[in-house]
């Protein structure tokens, strides 16, 4: 799925908006949004802060596990009269966020996890990752006519991280990595003991890895939009155009630790570029063309957009930290792709509707031979109805996949070389479900009860044998791993003009970490929850209001995953309160 993300508009008159909060945990939140616009201007300022202590405690250290951060973004425009002959905007767009979190690969073992969920162990001390993203973003809208008008875009994104973490150990001649030491801690019994702190070490036997790396994107597009029609007959088309660039730049190095007496000591700093050190480029350029047309109860929406990529990869090696090229591995690969796809909706009346789609998936190859496109058809089939106090949807889908890709990350339990690899064909399908019935619908007595119930079932197929980095040894009927069949939530809510409250619950069943059929065994397997939040709002006058929430009101513990190393618990009871106020 995609999820499209917009950002604050511009504000068509002065508004402010302030929102705080404090949490559990030392959490606080502060955001700031100031926007106004006039004839021929406008603009919108924003600023959010987030920081917390995070809710794991860290053996034998009084460092946080929480997180803190900062995003400042602006928007300004500037336009012609809106009366004018050919109306034309152009909207800058600037970006800069800070993020700061000392979060870790590093889980814990089951019999660790079971008796104490939030815990950390001392060799995690140090884990933290650290990120900058700058963005600018030009928008030029013109609509020359009533009925036609095109929207050009470029853009510039720079993101910088360096995720400083645990890796491995290596107290004899082998270096045994964190998931394989958590996932068999008898096996690897020495290492799990100096991971813990419980045992003493030789200077460099914790291994802590600099994931440095910097990632650019930028490019431009253009999309135009024309519409026409009758009473009966009503036509839209869009037609558009994109170049974009963008490239990862792997620079990583691997510093040595000690452990003496629970306390983790640098015993060697590693040189950058000795670890990973290697650029992965992409060029690419794409089209598309969405053409609507509705008549009478009817609306057809087929669509075509075509992909041109090259990918480029370069290998400097761990010898050759310069980065002359000497001794460089080079790789390249490159796709074509059209992927169409058609949207049928019919409006039986008022209060009842079908709809269906069908359109091709994809998903780019990297950038060694080999590495495959990932390609699918996606159908649905939904029926979509409000009848007075009761109104929701019920939709089926079947995904059938060629050739599906995963990757091998260290955050799915891999290797972390970042490979794609090809995992054949698979099938997924399921229904997704959504209701909400007004039980006390009356707006005359300006109150309301809404109860909302949603379910999706998820059932999944792999068609082929292969072995897979993060998947373990997959055989032909096998089921995707880290997908849960059953997930439903409900949620009951009282509103009245002055004080709105609300009563969720939220079951994800248990699904497997590697891939396998039947029964989970239980070293795979991630149980079941249910998790209960609560929360409220009171209005103290139509423009300033209290709020507070209760997350996982009965304190249950539970996990979510065991990658990348060992289990993880999910967030415990919490609560916090906070005030809006707007003008």
């Amino acid at each position: 799925g995609a999820i499209n993300m917009v950002s604050t508009q511009i504000p068509n008159r002065f508004k402010a908006r302030v929102v705080a909060s404090i949490d559990s945990f030392n959490t606080k939140k502060t955001y700031v949004n100031i926007g106004d616009e006039q004839q021929n201007f406008g603009y919108v300022l924003e600023y959010n802060n987030r920081n917390s202590d995070g809710f794991k405690k860290i053996d034998n250290s009084t460092k946080n596990t929480g997180f803190q951060g900062n995003d400042y973004v602006a928007k300004f425009r500037v336009n012609t009269d809106a009366d004018a002959k050919v109306f034309q905007s152009l909207t800058a767009k600037v970006q800069y966020s800070e993020d700061l979190a000392n979060e870790t690969y590093l889980g814990l073992t089951q019999d660790d996890y079971s008796n104490s969920p939030y815990r950390r162990y001392a060799a995690s001390n140090e884990d933290y990752i650290d990120s900058e993203h700058k963005q600018i973003m030009l928008s030029h809208f013109i609509k020359p006519s009533k009925n036609f008008n095109i929207t050009t875009k470029a853009y510039q994104n720079d993101f910088a991280r360096n995720w400083y973490k645990l890796d491995a150990l290596k107290l004899g001649s082998t270096k045994v990595g964190i998931n394989s030491i958590l996932t068999d801690p008898t096996t690897y019994n020495a290492e799990y003991l100096a991971l813990t702190g419980e045992t003493n070490t030789a200077d460099n036997a914790l291994l802590v890895k600099a994931n440095n790396r910097k990632y650019g994107a930028k490019g431009i597009q253009s999309v135009a939009n024309y519409n026409f029609g009758t009473k009966s007959v009503k036509h839209d088309l869009d037609f558009g155009f994109r170049y974009h660039e963008d490239y990862e730049d792997r620079f990583q190095w691997v510093d040595g630790y000690a452990m003496q007496n629970g306390v983790m000591n640098r015993t060697s700093n590693g040189t950058p570029g000795t670890d990973a050190n290697r650029i992965t480029k992409a060029e690419a350029i794409a089209a598309h063309v969405l053409y609507t047309v509705t008549y009478n109860q009817f609306t057809f929406s087929p669509g075509m957009r075509y992909e041109n990529i090259n990918l480029e990869a370069i290998n400097y090696g761990s010898n050759d930290i310069t980065r002359s090229g000497t001794s460089a591995s080079k790789v390249n690969n490159r796709t074509d792709v059209w992927i169409p796809g058609m949207g049928i909706l019919y409006k039986i009346n008022d209060d009842y509707n079908i709809f269906t789609s069908i359109h091709k998936g994809f998903s780019p190859p990297g950038a060694n031979a080999g590495e495959d496109a990932e390609n699918s058809i996606n159908s649905e089939l939904g029926f979509r109805f409000s009848k007075k106090a009761f109104y929701g949807e019920l939709i089926g889908y079947y995904n059938d996949f060629s050739n599906l890709q995963g990757a091998d990350n260290m955050s799915g339990g891999g290797t972390g070389t970042g490979d794609l690899f090809n995992a054949g064909a698979a099938i997924v399908k399921g229904i997704e479900i959504s209701a909400t019935y007004e039980i006390l619908n009356s707006p005359n007595k300006g109150y309301k009860l809404p109860l909302t119930f949603s379910y999706t079932l998820t059932d999944t197929k792999l068609n082929s044998d292969f072995k897979s980095p993060i998947w373990g040894n997959v055989e032909r009927g096998d089921e995707i791993p880290y997908i849960a069949k059953n997930q439903f939530a409900v949620v009951a809510a009282f509103e009245t003009e002055k004080f709105n409250v609300a009563i969720s619950g939220k079951y994800v069943d248990a699904f497997r970490t590697l891939a396998g059929v039947g029964r989970i065994p239980s070293q795979n397997k991630v149980n079941s929850n249910f998790i209960i939040d609560l929360s409220a709002k009171y209005h103290l006058s139509q423009k300033v209001s209290l709020m507070s929430n209760i997350i996982n009101l009965m304190d249950k513990k539970y996990a979510v995953s065991r990658v990348p190393a060992g289990l993880r618990p999910g967030m415990p009871f919490s609560i916090n309160f906070g005030i809006m106020a707007q003008l």
